[in-house]
Parts: C-alpha cells; sequence; structure tokens
C-alpha cells in the first residue's frame, strides 16, 4: 500500500463510521413514557418499531429488577418465547404487536421496563416506560387512646388519636382535620401541636400510614371534632379522598362560674317534690356545698331534693362549688325558693243549713292564699257565684243539696282548696206533673208513678189503693204501685195524695187505651196544617170517631188526586172546561172521572152524624 492510501485509510473509517450511524438514525423504537394499571388487573405495553427489518431483527423487553437487567420475552422473525424471569412467570407475554402484557398485576411489578430493537451489525435501539400499580385504600380509621381524660393545664402536649390508613398504591398522605379546618402538618415536636407519621411497607407491596395527633387543647376544644382523610393519586392521575370516623376528647378544665336552676317545670305549691341542679361550667364537675340562712344542707352530685315541701321552706339557697382548680374564681350561686300555698276554706255560715220552702238563704267564704285567687260558689258543674257570696232567694225543692265554694290560684296549677255545705227545705209536698198511665186495652195491668218534694219526707195515699214501693230520686220521692186498668180506673183515674205535717197535695192520674192515644196524635199531626179540619175537630171537643173520619177521608183524596195525575201522564187527559163538562156526564168511556167540589157540606154531614151517635 503507497503511502497516499496510508494517509487517506483514516478518513475513509471515519466516513464509514458516518455511514453506520446514518443508518442507526433511521432505526426507532417507541413505548409510552410511563403505564399506570390498578393491582390485580392486566397491564398492557405498547412497542412499535420503525425502520429497516433486517433478517436478523430481534425484538425483546426487559425490565430492571434488583439493581439488575433482566430479560423477559422476545421476538426473532415469527418466532416469540417468554423468560419465565424472576417474578412474572407466566403471567408476561409477549405479543405480536410486540406490546408486552402482564395479567393480576402486583405492587411488586412496578418496575421500569425496556423494549430494545437488536439488528447486529445493522443497528440497536431501545426505549423504556415504568408501570406504576395503583391500590386504592379503604376509609381510613381514627384511633383514640385510652379514654383517659386531658388536662388544658398540662404542660405537655397529649395524644389527640391516631389515623390509620391501609392497603394502599403508591403512597398516600394523611391530612388531620379539626371542626373542619385542615392542620397544618408539623413533625417538630418542640410544638405544640405536632404529627409522627409512620409509613410501612407491607409484604403485598401496599402501604401503611399511621399518623399521630398531638396537641395542647384550650377549654374552646371541648366540643371540637377531629377526623383525618387519606389523600391518594389514581390511574387517571387524579387525586381523591377518603374520610375517617371522628372523634372527640374528654377534656379536662377549670370552673369560672357556677349555675344553679330548678329542675321543676310549674309553679311550687305545698306538698310537691323541688329538685334544684347546681353546676359549673368546668369538667369535671367538682363536689358542692349547699346551705340555707347559713345553715349547711345536704346534696349529691350537685342536685339538692326537697321532698314535700311547706311554705316555711320558702327562702334563698346557696350553691357553691368546690373546685380548687379555679384558683380565686367565685363559684357561688343562689336560687330563691316560693313555695306557694292556700289555707282551708272557711265558709259562714257553717255546716247544714235547713230553710222554709220559698225561703232565703246566704253563705260567704273567704281563703288565705300566698297569690292572688278565685272563689267560686258550685252546685254540681253550674257555677253560682264569682266573688265568694251566694245568696238564694224564693228557694224551691229543686235547690236543696249541697254547695260548693272552691278557691284557686290561676298562676299554680293544681292549687286548689274547697269547702262544701248541704242546704235542706223543708214545706209543704209538692207533686209533680203526673204521667199518663197507658194499657192496650180495658183490664190490662198499667203502672203508675207519683213523684213529689217534700221534707219532711212525706207520705203516699193512693185511691184505689194498690202495693206500693217507694224510691228515693235525688231531691224528689217517687211511689210507684201496679194495678188493673178496670172501666172505674179508665173512667175516673187514680188519686195521689203526698202529705207530711206542713200539709197535702192530691193529683188524679188518668189512664189511656194505648190505641186511640196514637190515632190522636197522628190526626193532630194532619190537622195542624189545615184550619178548616182543625176547627171541625174543636167545635166537636177532640172526638176520634170524628178525627178518625177526617183522616180517613184526607188520605181517599190523596189517593185519587194521584191516580187521576198518572192517568193524565198516561192518557193526556183534556183540561178545557168542556171536556170537564163531559166527564161529569160520563160520556168517556173506559176513564176515571172524579168531581171534586169544595165547602163544608161533606165535613157538616160527618159532624152530625157524630152528633146523632151521641
Amino acid at each position: 500500500m503507497d503511502g497516499i492510501t496510508l494517509r487517506r485509510a483514516p478518513l475513509l473509517c471515519t466516513l464509514l463510521l458516518w455511514a453506520f450511524q446514518g443508518c442507526r438514525g433511521t432505526v426507532t423504537v417507541k413505548v409510552p413514557p410511563y403505564v399506570n394499571v390498578v393491582k390485580d388487573e392486566t397491564a398492557t405495553l405498547p412497542c412499535t418499531y420503525s425502520g429497516k427489518m433486517p433478517s436478523n431483527l430481534v425484538i425483546s423487553w426487559h425490565a430492571y429488577h434488583e439493581g439488575s437487567k433482566k430479560r423477559i420475552a422476545f421476538k426473532f422473525g415469527e418466532e416469540i418465547k417468554i423468560d419465565e424471569a424472576f417474578n412474572l412467570g407466566k403471567r408476561a407475554t409477549m405479543g405480536a404487536d410486540l406490546s408486552l402484557t402482564i395479567t393480576k398485576v402486583q405492587p411488586s411489578d412496578e418496575l421500569t421496563y425496556v423494549c430494545e430493537a437488536t439488528a447486529g451489525a445493522d443497528g440497536y435501539k431501545d426505549a423504556s416506560t415504568y408501570l406504576t400499580v395503583f391500590y386504592a385504600p379503604e376509609a381510613p380509621k381514627l384511633e383514640k387512646p385510652t379514654d383517659r381524660a386531658i388536662s388544658v393545664i398540662s404542660k405537655e402536649s397529649s395524644e389527640i388519636g391516631t389515623c390509620v390508613a391501609t392497603n394502599v398504591l403508591p403512597q398516600p398522605r394523611l391530612i388531620w382535620f379539626k371542626n373542619d379546618q385542615p392542620i397544618p402538618e408539623v413533625k417538630d415536636k418542640d410544638k405544640d401541636t405536632y404529627m409522627v407519621p409512620i409509613v410501612v411497607k407491607e409484604p403485598s407491596g401496599l402501604y401503611t400510614l399511621r399518623n399521630t395527633l398531638y396537641m395542647k387543647p384550650v377549654k374552646e376544644d371541648k366540643n371540637s371534632v377531629f377526623f383525618c382523610k387519606v389523600e391518594y393519586r389514581t390511574p387517571q392521575n387524579t387525586t381523591e379522598t377518603k374520610r375517617s370516623n371522628t372523634i372527640t376528647i374528654n377534656l379536662n378544665y377549670p370552673s369560672e362560674k357556677t349555675t344553679f336552676t330548678f329542675l321543676n317545670t310549674s309553679p311550687i305549691k305545698e306538698g310537691d317534690k323541688v329538685e334544684m341542679k347546681c353546676e359549673t361550667d368546668g369538667n369535671p364537675q367538682p363536689d358542692f356545698e349547699f346551705s340555707k340562712d347559713g345553715k349547711d344542707i345536704n346534696g349529691e352530685k350537685g342536685l339538692l331534693t326537697l321532698e314535700s315541701v311547706n311554705r316555711t321552706n320558702s327562702g334563698e339557697y346557696v350553691c357553691k362549688g368546690l373546685d380548687y382548680d379555679a384558683g380565686d374564681k367565685d363559684l357561688t350561686a343562689k336560687l330563691n325558693v316560693v313555695v306557694h300555698y292556700m289555707d282551708p276554706v272557711v265558709v259562714k255560715p257553717l255546716g247544714s243549713q235547713t230553710v222554709s220552702l220559698g225561703g232565703k238563704m246566704e253563705w260567704k267564704c273567704d281563703v288565705n292564699a300566698s297569690d292572688k285567687h278565685t272563689l267560686h260558689w258550685k252546685k254540681g258543674s253550674k257555677t253560682l257565684s264569682e266573688d265568694g257570696n251566694l245568696f238564694l232567694d224564693n228557694i224551691s225543692y229543686d235547690e236543696a243539696g249541697e254547695y260548693i265554694c272552691e278557691g284557686a290560684v290561676p298562676s299554680v296549677p293544681g292549687l286548689k282548696v274547697s269547702a262544701s255545705v248541704n242546704l235542706s227545705v223543708e214545706g209543704k209536698p209538692i207533686i209533680a206533673e203526673p204521667a199518663i198511665g197507658e194499657v192496650s186495652k180495658q183490664g190490662e195491668q198499667v203502672t203508675l208513678k207519683c213523684v213529689a218534694h217534700g221534707e219532711p219526707k212525706p207520705q203516699f195515699t193512693w185511691v184505689p189503693s194498690a202495693k206500693e214501693s217507694v224510691a228515693i230520686e235525688g231531691n224528689m220521692i217517687v211511689s210507684t204501685i201496679v194495678l188493673n186498668a178496670t172501666a172505674d180506673i179508665m173512667k175516673n183515674g187514680v188519686n195521689c195524695t203526698v202529705s207530711n205535717k206542713f200539709g197535702k197535695e192530691t193529683k188524679t192520674l188518668t189512664v189511656a187505651i194505648m190505641d186511640d192515644r196514637a190515632i190522636k196524635g197522628s190526626a193532630e199531626v194532619l190537622l195542624s196544617g189545615n184550619p178548616v179540619l182543625k176547627s171541625a175537630d174543636m167545635q166537636q171537643g177532640g172526638s176520634s170517631a170524628v178525627v178518625v173520619a177526617v183522616v180517613v177521608c184526607v188520605l181517599l183524596l190523596l189517593l185519587l188526586v194521584g191516580l187521576i195525575y198518572c192517568l193524565n201522564k198516561r192518557t193526556k187527559l183534556p183540561c178545557s172546561k168542556k171536556d170537564k163538562k163531559d166527564m161529569a156526564l160520563g160520556d168517556v168511556n173506559n176513564d176515571i172521572v172524579v168531581e171534586m167540589k169544595t165547602g163544608k157540606t161533606e165535613q157538616d154531614g160527618l159532624l152530625n152524624k157524630k152528633a146523632a151517635e151521641k
């Protein structure tokens, strides 16, 4: 080789190297920068190759595992082979489209995967992607320490609770909240409020996070509500959260003031049970001392109970809280107890009173009470007076009986007292209007009652006499007899005489046939709207025979009018004067002709007939 050739050799090599690099530059392998997949689902890692397709081209998949690069699968020509590498085993397959598929993805599959294209001297190219495995956590749980109380006067921060999120991937974030406001994340234990986080990667590859909150609470935290949230990523590259249960803290704090209140909801009256509650605004509640007029009274756990109080229990009661952490705070409270009362009602004159029939009576009642009161006189449910004075004039037997004066304090429900007096009325007996005895026919038994007022209790005499029974009904005396309704009794009735030392009274009880009375009653109803018929009945002294005749006539007339109306509807009877005349002469066949006349002829005939019968 001559010198010129030797000098040109390095230049030729450089040109060949440039040519080779140019050939390599035409080959590309593309994969996505990352692939997201949910645990236990299937992940597909695509790989695309472009450029020359030499016969010795090999496309392979590799993964960086435990610091070394390991082959998973490769394709040479049309042949695909799988290397059951490390933990993938048979879960990894390579498709004809060069993609790598992994089934039942586990957290340990979260690696960097490389797709390589090798063509020997023709060139080499690779590209890498990262497989990210996701697993959403359940809602975190908030755990409280032992249910011990936390004191606001403690000099050190106290444990509030621990937030726990389990089985999550990728590693999430835990956030504390107090009353819906996030608590800044502080890990400095020298601060009053700080957190202690612990992250544990479980053998499954999932994460468990624990975050414990410490703080120095203040009195206002007695009602504070604490909870936490876990913030985690999703395969869609979004952020979601799940919330824990809530907790409150058992907080101890010193008292600043005391309250003393009634548990009774109504005004207090004598005989009531009174309950008074003493408490402070501190926690826990301290012991208490109770007193009245400088004398100690026994109470229990802040509750003072007075059984069946009377007016002497009225007065000012004092409660004092014994909280030694309160310093010089005044923990005294007072409560004024007013016990309402009413003395017995005083009535003048007192006791039972007797007056003569038609006489007068006056009562006065009064009462001593703790508040404005009312006085009502009553007999039964009827109120007779509202000022404590009751005056009765022209007294009747009906006014005998019990009278009650009732006192009440309207402002105190249930505070009532009363006193009663009895009034007796004496005098001549008075017989109430007797009822008529009724029988269906002569000779039947009839029951008669004679009802009378009288004091002293009167004696009864019946004429004719019969077996008698006497009963007292309220202020009245009732004598009852049963006897046969003879002809003489039906005609003359039965006499009842009532007598006592002041006099006597007699009344006659009549006995009537029940059917005659019923017919007469019906007739009177019909006659009430007809002046002519009613007048006729009056002229005959109410004779039952005339009444029966009138009733029958009226019913027949109504029946005939109804029949004519029906026939008129069916046959369209003419209504002209000529037609009426023809009907009266009887020229129309197969029709019913009725001639109606006005006047008193029929009525007079009936009355004359009755007179003749008499």
